[in-house]
């Protein structure tokens, strides 16, 4: 198992997972735009001072930023990964971004020698910071088993599905299904809470029936206890829908609700909201209804 790691983003969820590596004796390379923070290096990390700088220290990069245009840079950009790549090493895109620019991300790593893996996760900051992330893989077998030491210090359930892009599509139907259930919980207790009814004991009491769903026990809870820091921002799931109907347009898929709840993220941003997590997509809901979950019914 290589040992000798670097890590690119170190956002709300790049930041713990270099620290589980950190904490698990790996060593490792950091670079952010905005700084390595002191509590890694703290921790034992080394600051880089570009991507460049920690892919010639490391025999795994892991890239964890916002976007595609993002993970463009890092790789070939002034200063980029690509520079210092050598043969043997692998990339680790753990961002969500798009299959298409995936494939072709890859393809330019390989004329260099090294191997690419697309991983992106699933979890949330919760998961990033309990080290329980999903995280759903595209690329070769024998590339993935070398890296599979190092995803099992950042998350449970790690799957290889396919060829590289494989792990985009997969997290782009995982977002599709999260912003679709986020819609429906929003209904379900605003429709409760319209009619008079207590909208946490209704979400108590599904919790226990066929309802039930990891996202109505967390979100449900931020719905009806008002708390809509992130967490996962909606602009970043806006950013993850976009790639969700692109590709169903370029497959002549009809995506319906999923385009339903774009526009409800939209409606969020526009009354400021695109900072919020993406649960507040139910703020958009209750300004359709004229009336906020937990509001006294006159």
């Amino acid at each position: 198992m290589a040992t000798k790691a670097g890590f690119i983003g170190l956002g709300i969820m790049g930041l713990p997972m270099a620290a589980n590596l950190v904490k698990n004796g790996v060593e490792l390379a950091a670079f952010t735009r905005s700084g390595v923070p002191a509590e890694l290096t703290q921790a034992g990390a080394t600051a880089s001072d570009s991507p460049a700088a920690v892919a010639e220290k490391a025999d795994v990069i892991f890239l964890m930023v916002p976007d595609t245009p993002d993970v463009e840079r890092v790789l070939f950009g002034e200063n980029g990964v690509a520079n210092s790549l050598r043969a043997g090493q692998i990339v680790v895109d753990m961002s969500s971004i798009s299959p298409i620019a995936t494939r072709e991300f890859a393809a330019k790593v390989r004329e260099r020698g090294a191997d690419y893996l697309d991983a992106p996760v699933s979890g949330g900051e919760v998961g990033a910071k309990a080290a329980s992330l999903t995280i759903m893989v595209g690329g070769a077998q024998a590339t993935f088993d070398k890296v599979k030491p190092l995803f099992e210090m950042m998350g449970k359930n790690i799957s290889l599905i396919g060829e590289v892009g494989a792990g985009q599509v997969c997290k782009v139907a995982n977002q599709v299904i999260v912003a679709a259930t986020i819609e429906a919980v929003g209904e379900a207790l605003l429709l409760a809470s319209k009619a008079g009814v207590d909208a946490e004991k209704v979400r108590t009491a599904l919790m226990g029936g066929f309802a039930s769903s990891r996202i109505l026990e967390v979100h449900g809870e931020r719905m009806t206890k008002r708390t809509f820091n992130p967490g996962f921002r909606i602009e970043l799931h806006q950013k993850d829908l976009n790639l969700a109907l692109a590709t169903a347009q370029s497959l002549g898929v009809s995506l319906p609700n999923t385009a339903t709840c774009q526009a409800l993220f939209n409606a969020c941003t526009a009354h400021g909201g695109k900072a919020w997590d993406h649960s507040g997509m139910v703020r958009a809901l209750e300004i359709l209804a004229n009336h906020e979950i937990g509001q006294d019914v006159k």
